[in-house]
């Protein structure tokens, strides 16, 4: 496999990071510094070192977790509020982390992982990854204003269009599903704040082909074996 790559499955960082790892000969195999970005090992039988410590592959782990609010998406807090791997210490001894991120007070769907590989497609905007949310207003959301997000606005930093919209079957007009596949940042709250609306609960119930059903909030579960096939295949 691809030295990279195998970096990038012992946990150290992304395939991207293990580049610059390797570009910057702190990278050795069989005790020879390796600088050729496209070099492959053999794991089986070559000794591979990051800064002289020896690599091993980590046992990957795919954990989904419904995070519940008031929980910070990152792997520390140096101001000490309560983070996502609080939620899942006790899932492995493999270190895992976050792909993509979910505000303070946003919850639902987050996956964790020490696939930096797949974390790193997931991430990518060329592979469109689609989020579905729940969404909660301070005020019904008015057919005029329902129109202009389906045909898509004007943020201060591009065009954004969502890939549906739709009122909650049996909820008020306040409650509305976004499906969007834009990764921006808290891109779904500014669709609404632009247009005077204040999110009062967002909630991610569906990720990539993941979803929340039978998953109570603040807890997690591995990811099956057919849900990852399936996620591969979307990337």
């Amino acid at each position: 496999m691809r030295l990279n790559r195998y970096i990038a499955n012992s946990g150290v960082c992304s395939r991207r990071k293990a580049d610059e790892l390797i570009a910057a000969g702190v990278v050795s195999v069989n005790g020879e510094a390796v600088t050729e970005l496209g070099a492959k090992v053999d794991p089986a039988k070559d000794d591979i070192k990051y800064n002289g410590e020896r690599l091993k592959r980590e046992k990957m782990v795919y954990v989904l977790l419904n995070k519940p609010k008031d929980y910070i998406t990152t792997t520390d807090d140096p101001q000490e509020r309560h983070t996502v791997m609080e939620l899942v210490s006790k899932a492995t001894k493999e270190r895992i982390y976050p792909v993509g991120r979910l505000d303070r007070n946003t919850t639902g769907l987050l996956l964790m992982t020490n696939d930096g590989n797949l974390a790193e497609k997931l991430s990518h905007p060329r592979n469109n990854i689609s989020k579905i949310y729940n969404v909660e207003l301070n005020k019904s959301l008015t057919q005029g204003d329902f129109n202009k997000i389906v045909f898509g606005l004007e943020l201060e930093d591009g065009f954004v269009k969502p890939d549906d919209l739709s009122y909650v079957i049996g909820g008020s007009k306040k409650e509305v599903g976004v499906q969007i596949h834009s990764g921006k940042n808290r891109i779904v709250r500014r669709i609404f704040e632009s247009l005077g609306y204040e999110v009062v609960k967002l909630d991610r119930v569906v990720y990539a082909n993941l979803t929340k059903k039978d998953l109570p909030r603040g807890r997690w579960r591995y990811i099956e074996e057919r849900e990852l096939v399936q996620l591969k295949h979307l990337i």
